[in-house]
């Protein structure tokens, strides 16, 4: 009996292990379920399914039994779905009970084309991505695979949909693709996942790209990816589209990059941007950026057109909150020589923060201090810089060059008009100085090198771009160097500044020898004329900047000005001076034939008693009214006036040596009528007319055989005032 039992044990046994390899493998033939599967198909709207041959098999992993056919005939709205494979699993107690469930559905889809999925489009939503399925996908295949879960009553719970895309190709713009690009994908009711993307974007290499996004409660959207990029001028019109977009990509004409890019969006039901978050980082190998508007100013003298970067170890991020950028690199602008510079870019709202760090070896000159770094050493410069709107605050800007430093703070600007500031110190082989902005003003120092001082002011537009400092001002500073190789010790000055211009001054300061300097300045408070006031011991240092009066020596100097807004009244007045080695003046005795003169122009000079000039200046136009100078060899008076541009026009008449005059004036009868003796000069004289723009100023004179009564009676009037 036990022998019986065991050998039906085995049977049974055996029988089972051939019904699961049976099932496993080639399954069992079967119409039975038919009728079931294509009514569970056709309670889902417009979808038909017709099986033919139906095997029953069992799946081992899941210990499940399902069952399968080959080529089933599926369609949609009429439009045929190439499938190739079906699997239907059952619940196993619900076949025993003759009531079969249907848990799952597994479709293996045909490879399809892109024509193929240009048909099937038609019931696929949004509108937005049909429409960029039928008109932007140009090439590819698609392999895809179908789960559908059904519950308890086997109505529709869930869907899976897995596969590979190949070769895809998608137009972008016109003459912009992605190309030769493959993924795969896995996608329910709620999540999408892309992964493994690799392609091509024309000339941008993609790599290790993954997509992933949940559509619950609106969309998410998470992606990071590769790429390599290189682009120069001769491609990047292809560009063109979407680089003039980007402002830090504004200018670009090379660019040669790999970065790594990380993408997160979230969007709410009516897909609307709630929040976003965009980084990358990387490394740009090499980029050549050419800048909008050219670097060219007093400071630096060689044009800069192009940077070019090298090497530039890059991060940037940006959010619905606060962005960056910081990189690490080496730049040029002439693309021989790189430097080392780093930078720290933060943008919140309307506020940026820009941290840079740069070495610098070209030419460099401040001209208001007199300093100059040549090409042969290198600087470092530091800047830390706030920017909100139209306001820019330098919060510390740092220059450091051998043994010179220049260090700012709190330099506050609005639209390029100076607002405030902190704190300067200026030490150079030529000045060591602070300026300090408190309660007012304060500029002390050991030397300062004003020997440009003059030429800079000079070439200053006639916008006050100081209308904010109102401020009272102190300056003391122990030597101040000054043009012709002066110098002045003790110099101390307090004043006043309203609306960025002086309107008190009280100073002085010491040359030396018993030589002195002394400048002031009032306000009436019921007019707002100012009145300015500068004696000086010495000239040459005062008006070395003036070609005018180029080859001046010697002599008391007295300025005063009467300034009424745009309208300044100014008179100066020189006494006891010689003109040395002067080209203007040399010119115009050489024209006037009087080769005496010229060779005490080349000599120890000519001597004048009194130089006095009369002018008026309204915005940029000077107008002088007269020039007189008097002296034992010459006089000389004229007028004229200088344009906006440049132009100076000046007309005169210039009387020779008063020798000259004593000899004609001792003829009886013709001398006494021609020559007042009370007058003691004239007869014969040069008019003459010097008219150009700076530099090309042309000559011309007429030999006069008297003189005019004005001429006369102006010199006249001079003698008697400085006798």
């Amino acid at each position: 009996m036990k022998k019986i039992i065991s050998s039906l044990i085995l049977l049974i046994f055996l029988i089972l292990v051939l019904l699961i390899i049976t099932l496993s493998t080639i399954g069992i033939e079967t119409d039975k379920f038919n009728k079931i599967i294509s009514d569970k198909a056709s309670q889902t709207k417009n979808i038909s399914l017709k099986l033919d041959l139906i095997k029953f098999k069992i799946d081992l992993k899941n210990f499940s039994l399902f069952l399968e056919t080959q080529n089933p005939i599926i369609s949609y709205s009429e439009i045929s779905i190439p499938a190739k494979n079906v699997k239907v699993y059952f619940d196993f107690i619900s076949i025993l009970k003759s009531n079969p469930i249907i848990k799952k559905a597994n479709i293996a889809l045909e490879e399809l084309d892109v024509d193929q999925l240009n048909k099937l489009s038609i019931f696929i939503k949004p509108s937005n991505f049909k429409s960029l399925l039928n008109n932007r996908i140009k090439e590819g295949k698609l392999i895809s695979e179908i789960e559908i879960f059904f519950n308890e009553r086997s109505l529709l719970e869930s869907f899976i949909v897995k596969g590979t895309v190949k070769n895809l190709k998608a137009e972008i713009n016109k003459d912009f693709n992605l190309i030769k690009t493959n993924f795969s994908f896995f996608a329910d009711q709620d999540d999408i996942l892309i992964k493994n993307i690799f392609g091509s974007i024309e000339d941008f290499k993609i790599s290790d790209g993954d997509v992933k996004l949940n559509l619950e409660n609106g969309l998410k959207l998470n992606s990071n990816f590769n790429s390599k990029i290189y682009f120069d001028e001769k491609n990047k019109s292809k560009y063109s589209f979407f680089l003039n977009k980007l402002i830090m990509l504004e200018g670009v004409k090379e660019l040669k990059a790999d970065l790594n890019h990380n993408i997160f969006i979230n969007l709410d039901n009516t897909y609307k941007i709630k929040d976003y978050n965009y980084s990358n980082s990387g490394t740009l190998e090499k980029s050549t950026f050419e800048l909008k508007n050219s670097i060219k100013n007093n400071f630096i003298k060689k044009e800069i057109k192009d940077v070019f970067l090298s090497n530039l170890k890059i991060q940037s991020g940006f959010s619905s909150k606060n962005s960056f950028i910081n990189g690490e690199g080496s730049y040029s602008f002439d693309n021989s020589k790189f430097s080392k510079f780093n930078f720290k870019n933060v943008l919140k709202k309307n506020l940026s923060n820009l941290k840079l760090n740069f070495d610098y070896p070209g030419k460099l000159e401040l001209e208001f201090v007199n300093y100059k770094k040549s090409k042969n050493s290198t600087a470092n410069i530091s800047l830390d810089l706030e920017k909100r709107k139209d306001h820019i605050n330098i919060i510390k800007l740092i220059f450091n060059e051998k043994n010179n430093k220049i260090e700012i703070d709190e330099l506050k600007f609005k639209k390029s008009r100076f607002l405030s500031f902190k704190k300067i110190n200026v030490i150079t082989s030529n000045n060591e100085f602070q300026i300090l902005n408190d309660k007012k003003i304060v500029i002390k120092g050991t030397r300062f090198d004003a020997t440009n001082l003059s030429k800079y002011f000079n070439r200053q537009s006639g916008e006050n771009k100081f209308k904010k400092i109102n401020s009272n001002i102190e300056i003391d500073f122990k030597n101040i160097k000054i043009p012709m190789s002066e110098k002045i010790e003790n110099f101390k000055l307090l004043g006043e500044i309203e609306k960025g211009k002086f309107v008190k001054i009280i100073s002085k300061g010491d040359f030396g020898g018993e030589n002195f300097l002394d400048i002031s300045m009032k306000k009436d408070k019921n007019s707002n004329k100012k009145y300015l006031e500068v004696y000086s011991d010495l000239t040459r240092p005062l008006l070395t900047e003036y070609s005018f009066f180029k080859g001046l020596s010697g002599g008391k100097l007295l300025f005063s000005s009467i300034i009424d807004g745009s309208v300044t009244i100014s008179k100066l007045k020189i006494e006891n001076f010689k003109v040395i080695n002067a080209p203007g003046v040399i010119k115009l005795l050489s024209l006037a034939d009087l080769g005496g003169l010229a060779d005490l122009a080349k000599g120890e000079g000519l001597t004048f008693n009194l130089l006095e000039i009369d002018m008026e200046k309204k915005k940029d136009f000077l107008k002088i009214n007269e020039i007189i100078a008097l002296g034992p060899s010459m006089s000389v008076l004229m007028e004229g006036y200088q344009d906006p541009n440049g132009l100076t026009s000046l007309r005169g008449t210039l009387v020779p040596a008063k020798t000259l005059n004593k000899i004609i004036s001792k003829i009886p009868v013709i001398g006494d009528i021609v020559i007042p003796k009370e007058a003691g000069e004239g007869l014969f004289g040069v008019s003459f007319k010097m008219k150009g723009p700076k530099g090309k100023i042309k000559t011309s004179i007429n030999p006069i055989r008297t003189l005019t009564p004005r001429f006369i009676q102006k010199i006249y009037d001079r003698k008697k005032e400085t006798k």
